[in-house]
């Protein structure tokens, strides 16, 4: 039997990039899982080579328990290693490769976790869920969700392991991203009232999205146990223009908002379109559309759930809440799951260069997978 070190040692050698097919890395855990004694219900997505993965122990009948994690990690271009990013690399209690964090250091816990117990003991079912593309906004998972519920699927509850440091997180916020798409009208800069410059109506929306965060941190919602306590809006790119001496015709805008769950992301969207109306009647030109891309619910378990009550008791730690966003929301959303979030590493770490996670924090997974095990199933 590998132990978790080992088996994240073989996941981190597949190059899983949410661009990239996640087949190879599916095939292996399904060995794995089949050599177990597990059942096996492979799910192929709506892109080629990618697939969705549940399996089953014990019992085919009752409400058991759902251990969940995503098989992409995200890219390694243009970071500086200093060890080969897809090859687990120890050095004293740290294992560096990209995923190690975020988070097949989780993946490779549940396949031992599922290894080392005696499923002729377990009362109700284990299901191990293994999802693709959740780095690019949750959207493997979507489908198995559908699939289960379409299927009147079953359990107390659901474990996410994204990286908490074993801590266990009840809360994260929502998140909605869309684009601010500015169009104005060409000219040649040396007369440019002949035009309408898509980046100054780009400009005045950044201006807009700030106004909304302030707004946001004085008169919005706050919870104090989010290391950002309010609704947060963020522009992350811009890109317009085609050369100095033209009055540029469009510029984009991606923006995020992630919300607290007394929030409306809708709502402050439409606050953008009102000003976006007003900036484009100010204008007397152009054109301001605002799109949105993608969206995921925010989780918000109640801490004296009995999910969270057995998993509080299990890690060991306390409660928390986290600013990034999990599967887990789509899971209570979808399929009235209670559902928390606990796995070994640290956010901190994932999405860099020499990510890493500890032996001691594998460790620390196994014996509260073991336990949580023994408790629900």
């Amino acid at each position: 039997m590998s132990t978790t070190p080992e088996t994240l040692a073989r996941l981190a050698a597949f190059p899983t990039i949410s661009a990239d097919s996640n087949e190879a890395l599916i095939s292996y855990a399904v060995s794995r899982i089949e050599a177990a004694g597990g059942r096996v219900h492979t799910m192929a997505g709506a892109l080629p080579g990618k697939f969705n993965l549940l399996t089953s122990f014990g019992p085919d009948t009752g409400a058991g328990l759902v251990l969940s994690g995503h098989s992409d990690v995200v890219p390694v271009h243009g970071q500086d290693w200093k060890t080969d990013p897809f090859t687990l690399t120890q050095k004293d209690d740290r294992l560096y490769a990209r995923g190690s964090s975020d988070m097949k250091g989780f993946l490779a816990a549940m396949l031992t976790a599922a290894e080392r117990m005696d499923s002729k003991r377990l009362n109700r079912p284990l299901h191990l869920a293994f999802s693709y593309d959740e780095e690019i906004g949750c959207v493997g998972v979507r489908d198995l969700l559908a699939r289960l519920k379409a299927e009147n699927f079953q359990a107390q509850g659901c474990i996410i392991g994204e990286p908490t440091e074993m801590r266990v997180v009840t809360g994260h916020k929502g998140k909605l991203a869309g684009c601010i798409c500015c169009r104005g009208i060409p000219a040649h800069s040396a007369n440019p009232a002949l035009g309408c410059n898509a980046i100054h109506l780009a400009a005045a929306m950044v201006r807009e999205a700030e106004a909304l965060q302030s707004w946001l941190a004085a008169n919005g919602a706050r919870d104090a146990a989010y290391p950002f306590p309010s609704t947060s809006v963020h522009i992350g790119t811009i890109s317009g223009g085609t050369a100095l001496n033209i009055v540029p015709e469009y510029c984009r805008i991606d923006f995020e908002i992630r919300t607290l769950a007394a929030d409306d992301a809708a709502i402050l969207v439409e606050r953008l379109r009102e000003g976006a109306v007003r900036i484009v009647a100010e204008a007397g030109k152009g054109e301001i559309e605002i799109k949105v891309t993608n969206t995921y619910p925010g989780l918000n378990t109640p801490v004296d759930a009995p999910l969270a009550k057995a998993a509080l008791l299990a890690a060991g730690t306390e409660n928390g809440k986290v600013g990034f966003g999990t599967e887990g929301g789509l899971f209570e959303e979808t399929l009235s799951l209670p559902t928390i979030v606990c796995g070994p590493g640290s956010i901190d770490r994932a999405h860099k260069p020499d990510e890493y996670v500890t032996i001691s924090e594998l460790e620390a997974c196994d014996a509260f997978l073991d336990r949580m095990i023994e408790t629900l199933c």
